[in-house]
């Protein structure tokens, strides 16, 4: 009787993705920002914007820019105009010390996603790793029963 094979039922193929995900690794906030268009155009405007954002984003810009506001809060008061007054909340303080807050709350938030990418990541590799452990034992069982069912077929082979 012909010898039969475990390993000859089935041949894990890994998946192509596999390499690719473990090529580039999780997805950051920073990788998409087009710094190396091939467009000069695209990354001056995605520099001078992430340099912007980064200056505003910090709540020493929104110290500065209350500062600011303030210098035009006792006219704004004077004037005892309701109207007035409250175009200068709406208008003067709270879009120019909002700005930089929001965008402090915009950072932390885009790191965290990025620890989340990065903590998804790392559990989908180990899971990976886990799995092709579970693959190599299932081989190496592949194997004994070839070795087993081998020797079944070579004692009914002898009856």
């Amino acid at each position: 009787m012909q010898e039969s094979g475990m390993s000859e039922i089935y041949h894990h193929v890994p998946h192509p993705h596999i390499e690719r995900r473990r090529a580039t690794g999780p997805s950051k906030t920073i990788d998409q920002i087009p710094l190396d268009h091939p467009n000069p155009v695209v990354r001056l405007n995605s520099r001078l914007g992430l340099g912007i954002t980064t200056a505003v984003g910090t709540m020493w810009c929104a110290y500065i820019f209350t500062v600011i506001t303030l210098v035009s809060a006792p006219s704004a008061f004077s004037s005892a105009n309701a109207l007035i007054i409250i175009a200068w909340i709406a208008q003067t303080f709270l879009q120019l010390v909002l700005l930089p807050v929001i965008i402090v709350g915009q950072n932390i938030q885009a790191k965290a996603a990025d620890k989340r990418a990065a903590d998804t990541y790392n559990d989908a590799d180990a899971v990976l790793h886990e799995a092709l452990a579970i693959q190599k034992h299932l081989e190496a069982q592949d194997t004994v029963i070839s070795e087993l069912l081998s020797r079944v077929e070579a004692l009914s082979a002898s009856k």
